[in-house]
């Protein structure tokens, strides 16, 4: 089997226990998850089967949307309600308009600092690993896109937010620094990932519905891992070319604004390659060939 699954994660479980669920409904195949949700957290979270593993880091770039709650007034280790919650609140809470008025500074391409409980490496560690064993470990500010924010309801303490962003961002951050700003602190008490690129909470699988039947019918062609790259759909003879990893000429001349990175599909939309178009020669190189079963002893 080889094809991607949306699955609707639960609170209470981790990423790694949806992942041994479909692990153990598909015996033999390999399976993993691209991008962790916090036990926490719900909504999408997208498997990866078969040798679409190889595809997980694709499916992390895609955008993501996420809808939390925050509470003002609060402070805690983890930044939200399963940590050492510390009450702080203001003698007037924020209105709606200041919390509004802030939104700007956390909107486009911002440097976060990460929470200490997350699965950062620092000293070869991960800082949660550091954080539950006392120490207080400096990390450092990434660089992370936020693409949308947007107040859905406000009623003191209780915030709620919708998030459009990229990959890495912490959305507990978030709310820890705009907390920080309103000088009251808050922390997250519920999220729900409610989009992953093309995958929609709409038409996520939920977990207890999962079966060999289920997942067999939920089951995504390999090129929803690719939708934010533009495609180009190829011939048998240049879907061979790519699988022996040779590079072929474009019947056709790539758009300017469609350079770089190109997913290639075959009739049955099914991902064939990720390439990288060589606009000297107008031809597509091969960077990443997935291979089936029809296809093991091919290399890229």
């Amino acid at each position: 089997m080889i094809g991607l699954l949306n699955i609707a994660k639960p609170a209470g479980v981790t990423s790694r226990d949806v992942v041994d669920a479909v692990a153990d409904l598909l015996p033999g195949v390999k399976c993993g998850h691209a991008g962790t949700l916090d036990p926490l957290a719900t909504g999408v979270l997208v498997i990866c089967l078969g040798a679409a593993t190889r595809l997980i880091s694709l499916v992390q770039e895609q955008p993501k949307q996420y809808v939390s709650v925050f509470l003002l007034g609060q402070r805690s280790n983890t930044d939200d309600v399963t940590g050492d919650v510390v009450e702080s609140p203001l003698a007037a809470p924020p209105t709606c308009e200041q919390i509004e008025s802030l939104l700007p500074r956390f909107h486009g391409e911002i440097d976060q600092v990460p929470p200490q409980f997350s699965a950062v490496k620092r000293q070869g560690l991960r800082a949660y690993d550091l954080a539950r064993a006392g120490e207080t470990v400096e990390l450092l500010p990434r660089r992370v896109t936020i693409t949308g924010l947007e107040v859905l309801a406000y009623e003191y303490p209780r915030l709620e937010m919708r998030i459009d962003c990229g990959s890495g961002t912490y959305v507990r951050s978030i709310g820890r620094d705009l907390g920080d700003l309103l000088g009251c602190g808050a922390v997250m008490s519920s999220l729900v990932r409610t989009r992953v690129g093309v995958f929609s909470i709409d038409t996520a699988l939920p977990l207890d519905r999962l079966t060999a039947d289920t997942i067999e019918l939920a089951s995504v062609p390999t090129s929803a891992a690719a939708a934010h790259l533009p495609q180009y759909h190829c011939t048998e003879a240049e879907q061979d070319d790519l699988r022996h990893g040779r590079r072929f000429v474009m019947q056709v001349p790539m758009p300017p604004d469609r350079h770089g990175r190109i997913a290639v599909v075959n009739d049955a939309n099914e991902l064939v390659a990720v390439t990288e178009h060589i606009a000297a020669t107008n031809e597509l190189a091969p960077r990443l060939v997935l291979r089936t079963e029809t296809n093991p002893s091919e290399e890229n």
